[in-house]
């Protein structure tokens, strides 16, 4: 019973966590760009490619007719955005915190519809240390995984003694 309890939870998170068809999870660091594609080969005369963001929708891009209009996204995200006028694909280059959020992303054409949104997640620039400091992180992470090992023993051999 236990056993398929244990499949049933993993199924469910999968299910939960898991990307999916109709909405995708990014992870970029600050600085960075990442581009959202469309998965549109090449776009055509009659295809609308229409880009929001936010918990609100706010229109930032669209094509539509080979034309691409920008609205007001310069508000928000300043020169800073690139649709790709072969493919409707959206490039935001040297991300910031503040663009983490939700992406949908629509295509309409006389062939049908389709909504994608992407949950997009911006972490802090790591900062990188210096060749001596991590020489001196490396050495102290071995010693106490040294020390951790030894601890396990000494307790593996005090309760055999006993």
């Amino acid at each position: 019973m236990s056993s398929h309890l244990c499949a049933l939870i993993l199924f469910v998170l999968c299910g939960v966590f898991g990307d999916t068809d109709l909405m995708k999870s990014v992870s970029v660091t600050e600085g960075d760009s990442v581009t959202l594609n469309t998965d549109v080969t090449e776009v055509q005369r009659d295809d609308q490619i229409l880009w929001m963001f936010g918990p609100k929708e706010t229109r930032i891009v669209e094509i539509y007719k080979h034309i691409i209009d920008m609205f007001n996204s310069n508000e928000i995200f300043g020169d800073r955005l690139q649709m790709d006028s072969f493919t409707g694909s959206l490039t935001i280059r040297n991300i910031r915190r503040t663009d983490s959020g939700l992406y949908k992303r629509q295509i309409r054409s006389n062939r049908g519809s389709s909504d994608k949104t992407f949950s997009v997640t911006v972490y802090d620039s790591v900062q990188f240390c210096g060749s001596t400091e991590a020489v001196i992180r490396l050495v102290v992470s071995a010693l106490v995984g040294v020390a951790a090992v030894a601890a396990v023993v000494y307790d593996f051999r005090s309760g055999r003694a006993q």
